[in-house]
């Protein structure tokens, strides 16, 4: 069949969203971007423009009044963790955490490269406001990371990619409690009950029945206010909302591909030859049939996730990005080390996650010996794991939105992040390609539509 030509033209960019690698691609273009425009004779309008504030006025009163940046942070990124929700409960109830000793290795080596982090951190910055960053190289970019990961292609067994997956939701969910304790301001205790109350709602909604995703966005969004406007940080909101999403199906498997056999018979006989031009009134009606069908086989958190899924990876976390990302690299080396934050989140990320996750996923395979190896797993591509880990990135940029008001502590951060995350991600793919790491050709590998 030709293709027409908006086709043969929006062909390639629909392929390029469909690599793994593609995410991690857009994110590090923006991040240098945001780098560039700070830098550039134009950084003072780059930096002014995310000042710009946007609010609602209703009967003279305004309401949501807080600068771009603010929307951005506890708007836009609300959404990136709404995604984050889904997978975590995904990975709950059927992936790789559903099974407690499949997943005891990765939760450990996520517990591990969160711990040392930041303990060596703390260790170089013990007291004061610097203190406060002790969260910021807890973090890995799962995007990126992932991104460097298939770049290798089948240089790396499946084995590692599931681990790092694993690892990276894990090591989410550390972060979005490490955001729910330690980083909430003052706390309106009725604003977090309204929006507790509201979640109550979504919950008994999800317990008898109710799948449309209009009742949980409109509900979800007075949930997102009321956390905003308690002090909680609203990504919690998130995160709480997306584990109120149900995940069982109206029509089972076998149910489903007996139906569609079905309908494909019954379309095939009333056009066998092709020859009408357009389809019959009967042919649209099995084939609404078929769409309703398979919408009722798709559990809701997935269909949201994979609606969702390309709008946070190329919309929200570029847009973070760019307006998070921006340092000015003029500082000079005496204020870069007036504190020991850029050291702190540098070492921090690039040991600490080294020694975290394979330190203590070793301890747990040899010492404990509380489960074996994944298979194609040896301590040199652990190692390359860890170091792919310590690709801080979105969320160590997010914690130091929460961390730090603080100009220069906030370009001291960002400059460790770069700085341990473009070095981790270089020495991670570089340990990963050696020869070491080859994929056995007599292993079976499964390559995934989102690798080829």
């Amino acid at each position: 069949m030709e293709k027409h030509l908006i086709d043969r033209l929006t062909s390639p960019i629909h392929r390029f969203t469909k690599q793994a690698k593609s995410g991690g691609i857009v994110l590090g273009i923006n991040v240098i971007i945001a780098l560039v425009l700070a830098n550039s004779p134009w950084s003072e309008h780059y930096f002014h423009f995310f000042e710009h504030h946007l609010g609602f006025t209703f009967d003279g009163k305004t309401y949501l009044d807080m600068p771009l940046h603010h929307w951005i942070n506890d708007g836009l990124m609300a959404l990136f963790f709404f995604v984050v929700g889904l997978e975590l409960k995904r990975e709950i109830v059927a992936g790789e955490l559903s099974n407690p000793r499949k997943a005891l290795l990765p939760i450990g080596a996520a517990i591990g490269g969160m711990l040392v982090p930041a303990i060596i951190y703390i260790s170089l910055n013990p007291t004061g406001e610097a203190h406060g960053g002790w969260g910021i190289p807890m973090a890995t970019d799962i995007a990126f990371s992932l991104g460097v990961l298939y770049l290798l292609g089948n240089k790396v067994p499946i084995s590692l990619k599931v681990f790092l997956t694993a690892l990276a939701i894990v090591d989410d969910l550390g972060a979005v409690l490490v955001i729910a304790f330690f980083y909430t301001s003052e706390i309106s205790l009725a604003n977090l009950g309204i929006g507790l109350g509201m979640l109550f709602i979504l919950y008994l909604g999800k317990r008898i029945g109710i799948r449309h995703v209009l009742f949980y966005a409109l509900i979800g969004a007075v949930i997102w206010c009321a956390f905003l406007l308690s002090g909680v940080h609203a990504t919690i909101a998130a995160v709480l909302i997306a584990f109120m999403i149900p995940t069982d199906v109206q029509m089972k498997e076998n149910e489903y591909v007996h139906n569609i056999q079905s309908y494909l018979k019954k379309f095939k006989r009333l056009d066998p030859n092709n020859k009408i031009p357009t389809l019959t009134e009967k042919q649209l009606h099995l084939l609404e049939k078929i769409n309703v069908d398979t919408r009722r086989s798709i559990p809701p958190l997935q269909r949201l996730e994979h609606a969702m899924h390309p709008f946070v990876t190329f919309i929200v976390i570029p847009i973070f990005a760019l307006a998070n990302a921006g340092v000015s690299l003029s500082i000079d080396v005496e204020q870069l080390f007036s504190t020991n934050i850029a050291l702190g989140v540098a070492l921090g990320l690039f040991f600490g996650k080294v020694i975290g996750v394979a330190g203590f996923t070793v301890f747990m395979v040899k010492v404990l010996k509380l489960s074996p190896y994944p298979r194609g797993m040896n301590f040199r591509n652990l190692v390359g794991l860890g170091l792919l880990a310590a690709i801080g990135f979105t969320m160590s940029l997010f914690v130091t939105t929460l961390a730090f008001k603080n100009p220069l502590y906030m370009d001291q951060a960002k400059i460790g992040i770069f700085a341990a995350s473009i070095l981790g991600g270089t020495l991670g793919y570089m340990v990963l390609n050696g020869k070491g790491n080859r994929t056995n050709k007599n292993e079976k590998i499964e390559v995934s539509e989102s690798e080829e």
